[in-house]
C-alpha cells in the first residue's frame, strides 16, 4: 500500500486508495481513428510529456506571474508555486491535504482556469513533496506539530501579502489543510478577504463516527457482503476511548475509497496519483518524495487529527465559505454543514457539489471555478458585510 495513502489515515485524502487500481480495457467501439492510433503507438518519455504540459500552461500574459520558489518558513526551506495571468488579481493560497499530500503536482490538471481570476499559490508544507528534499527529514520530524505548521501558514500569508503588494489574500484549505486554514482565519482574520474550506475538517471524532456509518451504509446498499462483514468486524469505531487504531483506520478507508467516499463513483485513487506523476513542476525525485513525506508525517500528525475539534470555534472576523462534496465520507460534509450553521462571521455560505465526494476541486473543476469567481472573489472588492448569524 502506498505510504502517501496511509498517511491520509483520518481521511484527508485516502487510506487504502491503492486497494482498487483496476484498469478497464478499451472496447472496440471506443478505439481511436487510425491517425490517432498511430500517435498513441509512439512512446513518450516523462520529460517529453512534462515539457508539453509545461509549454501548454506557460504564462505569457505581460502582467502575469509564473514562479517556482524556495522560501524560508519556520526555520525550514519550503517550496511554493505562484501562477496567474494578471498580478492585479487577488492572491489565492491553496493549503493542501494529507498530511503530506501536496496538490502542486496535480494542479496542472485543475488549476488553469483559476489563473485568469487569481494569482494562485500552491504550497508544499514542511516534510511534503518538494519541501521534503529541501531539509533533513530527521530534523523536520520533531517540528511536525499543529502549532508549528499553523505558524508556517501564517508566515506564508504574510510573505505573499508583502511580495505581491496585497493588503489581504484568500486562503483555500482542503482536508488536513482546512485545519491549518481555519486556524489562520481564526487568528488573523484581518489578513484574509475570506476563508474557503473544501473537505472541511471540523472534528476528528465526529468525522470518524459519521464516515464509518456512511461507508457501512454504502456497503449494504451495494450488496457487498464482504465489505459489510469487514466493516462490522472493526466495531466499535472509533474505540470507546476515542482512539483510532491504525489497522481499523486502514480497513475503514479501504472500503470508503472503494465505495466512492473519496471520489464519487470511483473505486480507486489511481487517476489522481497518475496526474501527479506527470507534474511539470516535479522531478521524478520530487514525485518519489510524496510517499516519503507521508511516511515521515503520519505518526506525529495522526494523533493531532484524531483529537482536533473546532466545533466550538464559531466566531470569525472574516467571511467563511464551504465548498462541500455531497458524497464526502472522508471528512463528512454533514459535520461541516452543521458547524457552519452555528458560525457567526461577516458573511458565510455553503455550496454543495452534487457530483463530488472529497475531491470537489478535481471532480467538478468547472463548477469549483465558477463558485470561486462568483462567491469568493467579490470579497476582494466589496465593503464589509453585516455579521451572519
Amino acid at each position: 500500500m502506498k505510504m502517501r495513502r496511509f498517511a491520509c489515515a483520518l481521511g484527508l485524502l485516502a487510506l487504502g486508495a491503492s486497494a482498487a487500481r483496476a484498469s478497464e480495457p478499451m472496447s472496440p467501439a471506443a478505439a481511436p481513428p487510425p491517425a490517432q492510433a498511430e500517435v498513441r503507438e509512439r512512446s513518450f518519455t516523462r520529460r517529453e510529456v512534462t515539457s508539453i504540459i509545461a509549454e501548454g500552461r506557460r504564462i505569457v500574459a505581460p502582467n502575469g506571474v509564473e514562479e517556482l520558489l524556495e522560501v524560508s518558513l519556520g526555520g525550514t526551506r519550503q517550496w511554493i508555486s505562484v501562477r496567474g495571468r494578471d498580478r492585479s488579481n487577488p492572491v489565492l493560497l491553496l493549503i493542501h491535504g494529507g498530511p503530506a499530500a501536496p496538490e502542486m503536482p496535480a494542479s496542472w490538471f485543475f488549476q488553469n482556469g483559476w489563473e485568469d481570476y487569481f494569482t494562485v499559490v500552491e504550497w508544499d508544507q514542511r516534510g511534503s513533496g518538494k519541501s521534503y528534499g529541501a531539509n533533513d527529514p530527521a530534523i523536520v520530524r520533531p517540528t511536525l506539530t499543529l502549532e508549528r505548521m499553523v505558524g508556517d501558514a501564517g508566515e506564508l500569508v504574510e510573505l505573499l501579502r508583502h511580495r505581491y503588494a496585497k493588503p489581504k489574500i484568500f486562503v483555500l484549505g482542503h482536508s488536513w489543510g482546512s485545519v491549518l486554514g481555519l486556524e489562520v482565519a481564526r487568528r488573523h482574520p484581518d489578513w484574509l478577504y475570506a476563508y474557503i474550506g473544501t473537505g472541511q475538517f471540523i472534528s476528528g471524532q465526529a468525522n470518524e463516527r459519521v464516515g464509518y456509518a456512511e461507508t457501512l451504509q454504502a456497503a449494504g446498499a451495494a450488496g457487498n457482503a464482504r465489505a459489510v462483514a469487514e466493516l462490522k468486524a472493526i466495531a466499535p469505531y472509533p474505540e470507546a476511548d476515542g482512539s483510532l487504531p491504525m489497522a481499523k483506520i486502514g480497513k475503514e478507508r479501504e472500503w470508503s475509497v472503494r465505495l466512492g467516499g473519496l471520489t464519487y463513483n470511483r473505486d480507486t485513487f489511481s487517476y489522481y496519483s497518475n496526474l501527479e506523476s506527470l507534474s511539470p513542476d516535479y522531478t521524478e525525485a520530487d514525485v518519489a518524495a510524496i510517499d516519503k513525506g507521508s511516511a515521515l508525517s503520519v505518526e506525529p500528525i495522526l494523533p493531532v487529527l484524531a483529537h482536533f475539534d473546532a466545533s466550538r470555534e464559531t466566531r470569525f472576523g472574516c467571511p467563511i465559505l464551504l465548498f462541500e462534496g455531497r458524497h464526502d465520507a472522508t471528512t463528512p460534509a454533514e459535520v461541516a454543514a452543521k458547524w457552519l450553521a452555528q458560525v457567526r462571521a461577516p458573511a458565510k455560505k455553503l455550496v454543495w457539489f452534487e457530483n463530488s465526494a472529497h475531491m470537489a476541486l478535481v471532480e467538478e473543476p468547472g463548477r469549483f471555478l465558477v463558485h470561486l469567481v462568483e462567491d469568493a472573489r467579490p470579497y476582494a472588492q466589496s465593503r464589509p458585510a453585516k455579521p451572519s448569524r
